[in-house]
């Protein structure tokens, strides 16, 4: 109820709750004046600088990303060369042209470090005035761009690499589900792709030097999971349903050119003799429980970390059983631990790598408009290709490195509580049903299991002696709690391996 007693609808009622989450998390759920005050004053998006810039405005660019998304971070188009290599552009949107450092807009970024996406509301990191219009790689407008450009070969080698300013057009905006569909023969070519003369060949381009690239890692042990992460559906300002978000071919396309262009960029900074802000995934601590787990499926695991056999694994667990791999590669995921923020000094010792990746040098460049760290590498990009001093002393990059790992755990703590807010009130009148469901985590202050349909998560408050993470459980729902976004369950049978 509001405060004049009329009920709230569910939209409103989520929004609220995300609202105090975001506060009791350190994040600012609002933006300052002095920062709506400094979009304002700009009056257009910038077509030129001070530096050198390539006019690439003729290539076929496309975004691919999700259907609603208009904050629009980075364009891909690829060229063929001889002997079946193939060159990709990523065009990575120019955010500092408008974004200075220390100004009121990044002053505010600096805080939440990342855009921060709820059910009934997102909290963007950068007004949307920017982020969806003049720093956006918006269809049809010329925008300015750091473009990283890089040879594949067919054996998904990478044999050049350069990163320049460039001067970009988006030709197509595209989503991640119709150019899923497509690629997998499953849907018809998009329209925005089909009303560009060549695009669909570009895209089959695209799309085939991605493969080599995943390919490539995965033979050097790089992990693949598949994750399924629920989505709200709303009619109106009712919640009607959370549906499960499932991986496709498009998204692994983005993802392995991504991949590829942080690597770039992080190796493009340490031959400037410039630091970087590198994304790391240690060795997992909990190496001996994937091992346990291995064994139950028959099929071990050496005792020492080893992210090629892990891969393997993987692989062999996704063929035997593809309607239990999500459930494997959540249980996979919260094993392997969370990533971090790190810097990487000249000189100094190498970072540990990305043990998920299986790739030693890795940055977060490729998303400016939603996360702070991709901004600073921007920064630090920028002040390479200029000739100029390093805008960040190594003491002011060490404090933000952790800032920024630490606000990206707050921001995934909001987002979590506000999901389980949507599925609480989603749930509420199934009390006492039961579900099957697996074991998320284990620490000492509880056991947490997830339920695959309806995609919910909770606390197993009562029977969970003896349960680890991967356990499988039969459960039942005993109180659901909106507010504090609490589903609570306990167990209602032994568990299954």
């Amino acid at each position: 109820m509001n405060q004049s007693g009329s009920p709230q609808s569910d939209r409103v009622r989520l929004r609220t709750l995300a609202i105090r989450a975001m506060r009791e998390r350190g994040l600012e759920p609002d933006f300052p004046r002095a920062a709506l005050a400094e979009v304002a004053a700009v009056k257009a998006a910038p077509t030129t600088t001070g530096q050198p810039v390539r006019d690439l405005r003729a290539l076929l660019w496309c975004s691919i990303d999700n259907d609603d998304s208009r904050d629009l971070d980075q364009l891909s188009v690829a060229d063929p060369l001889a002997g079946g290599d193939v060159k990709i552009f990523v065009a990575i949107a120019d955010v500092c042209a408008i974004v200075s450092k220390q100004s009121a807009v990044d002053r505010h970024a600096s805080v939440n470090t990342t855009s921060v996406y709820t059910p009934a509301i997102i909290f963007p990191m950068l007004p949307e005035r920017l982020s969806t219009d003049l720093t956006s790689l918006a269809a049809n407008e010329d925008r300015l761009a750091i473009v990283i450009e890089y040879t594949v070969s067919q054996d998904g080698a990478l044999k050049h690499s350069d990163v320049y300013r460039g001067l970009v057009t988006n030709r197509a905006k595209l989503a991640y589900n119709s150019v899923g569909a497509w690629l997998a023969g499953a849907g018809p070519l998009p329209a925005p792709a089909a009303a560009v003369s060549g695009m669909d060949a570009q895209l089959k381009l695209q799309d085939g030097a991605a493969q080599a690239l995943s390919r490539r890692r995965h033979e050097h042990g790089a992990l693949a999971f598949e994750t399924i992460e629920p989505r709200a559906e709303f009619d109106g300002d009712t919640l009607r349903d959370m549906k499960p978000e499932m991986p496709n071919r498009a998204k692994v396309l983005i993802e392995n050119l991504m991949v590829a262009a942080n690597g770039v960029t992080a190796r493009f900074l340490d031959a400037r003799g410039f630091p970087s802000i590198r994304r790391v995934v240690r060795t997992p601590d909990r190496w001996d429980r994937i091992v346990a787990l291995a064994e139950e499926t028959g099929d071990p695991l050496p005792a020492t970390p080893d992210a090629r056999a892990l891969s393997e694994y993987l692989v062999r667990r996704k063929a035997a059983d593809p309607q239990g791999f999500a459930d494997l590669s959540q249980t996979m995921i919260k094993l392997l631990g969370r990533g971090q923020y790190v810097v990487d000094r000249p000189g100094g010792d190498p970072p540990p790598g990305h043990f998920s990746l299986a790739v030693k040098d890795y940055t977060h460049s490729t998303a400016p408009n939603r996360r702070y760290p991709d901004l600073l590498t921007e920064r630090l990009v920028e002040a390479a290709l200029a000739g100029d001093r390093c805008p960040y002393e190594n003491q002011e990059l060490e404090e933000l490195a952790v800032h920024c790992t630490e606000q990206e755990d707050a921001a995934n703590k909001v987002e979590r509580q506000a999901r389980k807010s949507a599925a609480a009130l989603l749930v509420a009148s199934r009390v006492g049903d039961q579900f099957d469901a697996f074991v998320t985590g284990s620490s000492p202050k509880g056991v947490w299991v997830r339920v695959v349909l309806p995609p919910i998560e909770g606390k197993l408050v009562r029977g969970d002696r003896g349960l680890d993470v991967g356990d499988r459980v039969r459960v039942r729902l005993v109180h659901i709690d909106v507010e504090r976004g609490f589903i609570d369950f306990e167990r209602s049978g032994q568990s299954r391996t």
